[in-house]
């Protein structure tokens, strides 16, 4: 669950106005009309690729980067071999959010437009697509090297009229990381990914060394596998903790929350390597470590491929017992997918309120009953269905403004947010070859064949445990470890339990897997113990396995 892109899990800035509260008070014939052209000196040929207009009603940030879904207002439209100098036109007939341009309240707002460039993309199964392609690394389109942008202009709205914008930057290419004595940037390119895109694609890892490693070159180390996407250059164990927590910057010394670079560096800390990747997708900035239809064999490419190669460059000792994952969130998903998909290949996960892992509670969204992901009928009452919420329970997102705003950000699954990316994941290919979508973004109403595709191929983790139990359950003993916060903003604790209720109810075998509560009022990016004590945990579990015969 990302809480926002650019780095992370959905980001939550924040560009809220009292004009974009009022009530809808403009008309069509108010409305302005928005021509945008493009440079030839910023895109010299063809352009296809997704123009964004975004009207916020201040200049800092600037509106670009300030895109949220409870943010300004944002008006979308495709664009198919654009020429420079060629005006674009949104105008009251484009998707708006969170209301359409002619109901915009009349006032001051500053406009700037942005274009998600796409590429043309031969993919191994027969379709030919246009793709925001990448190297893997992560970036809100805003500020993903090669995208485009205009100056942000001042607009009044009510008044008519036509405003032209002219695109004339370039995102510049991302700043190369820096390796330093404990950290150290890899980038892999996967044979298996690349045959499926058509073109060389990537996995990247930081990687986060133990004291100690330099000065014994002859030493392996266990690994852990934080499945976070943070932090491009530096380390963060996962994407849900607080700003400056589980960071490690021990050469200049900063010290973050809990202070965990000075356990990470001191005599008695376990000697593991921590790894984190950056695997993202032309659908989200997270491949979920699992094959799909619409992603490619990312889970295979990441046990086969990418582990291996880090092992051999690393000192990392090859065996399963030795191999920890945990995340939280997106990761969390992430963690228990692979210990269940590769029960043989990894020791443990360590899962941290965790993606849907139950799709009768995806959310608050039961796929494979309920008609209409947007509404809950109650009596003769029809209720909104909320996506996020306070930690006091106050609804702070709808799934029927979260769609719209992603059928805003792209179309044919191109949003690179979070519903368009679950459905890249877990879905199957359209006719069209693009994903093919659990629910109509401006409906809600659900795709029954689609929901039955991400069951029965294996998406839907605690029916998957379920049905492969009695080979699946011997595999994970001592394995799983389950962390709960009761309040998760996004109500990711409600399929938990519904995972829980399967394991403490199973027979032949039994299962032991651990479960950790939060305490009242904990919400998403509650943790139960600073991560320095989680790694010190798994590392007592890579010990005691070890001496119990490394199973």
């Amino acid at each position: 669950m990302r809480k926002l892109n650019p780095a992370r899990v959905l980001t939550l800035a924040v560009a809220v106005s009292l004009a974009l509260a009022a009530p809808r008070q403009g008309t069509e014939a108010q409305a302005p009309r928005f021509e945008v052209t493009v440079s030839a000196a910023a895109h010299p040929g063809p352009l296809t690729g997704r123009l964004v207009l975004i009207l916020a009603t201040s200049a800092q940030p600037e509106p670009r980067l300030a895109i949220s879904v409870h943010g300004s207002a944002v008006f979308g439209v495709d664009l198919e071999g654009l020429l420079p100098g060629q005006s674009a036109v949104v105008d009251t007939s484009a998707l708006g959010h969170p209301w359409p341009l002619a109901s915009l309240p009349p006032g001051d707002y500053v406009a700037q437009a942005a274009i998600n460039v796409y590429e043309e993309v031969h993919r191994a199964d027969g379709h030919t697509l246009w793709l925001p392609m990448n190297d893997g690394t992560i970036a809100f389109f805003t500020a993903a090297p090669g995208n485009l942008y205009s100056d942000p202009v001042p607009v009044r709205v009510g008044e008519g009229g036509v405003v032209r914008l002219e695109i004339a930057n370039v995102v510049p290419p991302a700043r190369a990381p820096v390796d330093t004595e404990w950290i150290k940037h890899v980038r892999i390119q996967s044979d298996m990914l690349t045959r499926f895109w058509g073109r060389p694609t990537y996995v990247n890892a930081t990687v986060l060394l133990p004291r100690g490693y330099g000065e014994e070159p002859g030493r392996r180390y266990p690994s852990v596998y934080a499945l976070g996407h943070n932090v491009p250059f530096g380390f963060n164990p996962d994407s849900t903790r607080v700003r400056g927590l589980g960071e490690i910057n021990p050469v200049t010394g900063v010290e973050s929350g809990y202070d965990f670079y000075k356990a990470w560096i001191a005599d008695d800390f376990p000697r593991v390597i921590a790894i984190t990747f950056q695997q993202a997708t032309p659908f989200f900035p997270d491949s979920y470590s699992v094959n799909s239809a619409n992603n490619g064999p990312y889970g295979d490419a990441i046990v086969q491929e990418i582990i291996p190669a880090l092992e051999e460059r690393f000192r990392i000792i090859r065996e399963p017992y030795a191999r920890i994952l945990e995340g939280a969130s997106t990761s969390g998903w992430q963690s228990l997918s692979l210990q269940l998909n590769y029960p043989d290949f990894f020791g443990g996960a360590w899962i941290l309120q965790p993606d849907p892992i139950d799709f009768r509670r995806f959310q608050l969204i039961n796929i494979y009953e309920d008609e209409n992901a947007f509404t809950l009928a109650v009596g003769n009452l029809t209720r909104e269905r909320p996506f996020r919420r306070t930690v006091e329970g106050q609804m702070v997102w709808t799934v029927r403004e979260l769609s719209r705003f992603e059928a805003v950000l792209g179309s044919r699954g191109r949003s690179e947010y979070q519903l368009e990316g679950w459905e890249a994941v877990y879905g199957p290919v359209g006719s069209d070859g693009y994903p093919r979508p659990l629910w109509d973004k401006l409906t809600g109403v659900i795709d029954r064949e689609v929901a039955d595709y991400w069951r029965d191929n294996g998406y839907d983790l605690r029916e998957y445990a379920e049905r492969n139990w009695p080979t699946l359950g011997p595999k994970l003993a001592g394995k799983l470890h389950f962390f709960i916060p009761d309040m998760d903003d996004f109500y990711l604790n409600l399929a938990m339990y519904r995972f829980e209720d399967f394991l403490r109810g199973a027979t032949d075998p039994v299962s032991d897997a651990e479960f950790f509560y939060g305490r009242p009022m904990k919400g998403h990016s509650w943790h139960a113990f600073p991560w320095a004590e989680m790694v010190r945990r798994m590392a007592a579990k890579i010990e005691a396995t070890a001496a119990a015969g490394r199973r």
